[in-house]
């Protein structure tokens, strides 16, 4: 999973249940606890989300 700055241990440390999120101006995001202490540890990922991709229908042929 991944790596993120733990505020109470002072460390990087690999994220534990890590659950991958998209904010609310499109970026995604990696959020879990700490393996230690258990303190919620947040990473913001580069890039933004990709948008659903748009339906496409085939056109009728008759």
């Amino acid at each position: 999973m991944a790596e993120g700055y733990c505020v109470k241990c002072k460390a990087k440390k690999e994220i534990a249940d890590g659950v991958e999120e998209t904010m609310k101006n499109g970026r995604k995001a990696i959020k879990g606890k700490c393996p230690t202490c258990g303190t919620v540890m947040f990473k913001i990922l580069g890039g933004k989300a990709a948008p659903a991709p748009a339906p496409t229908n085939p056109p009728a042929t008759s």
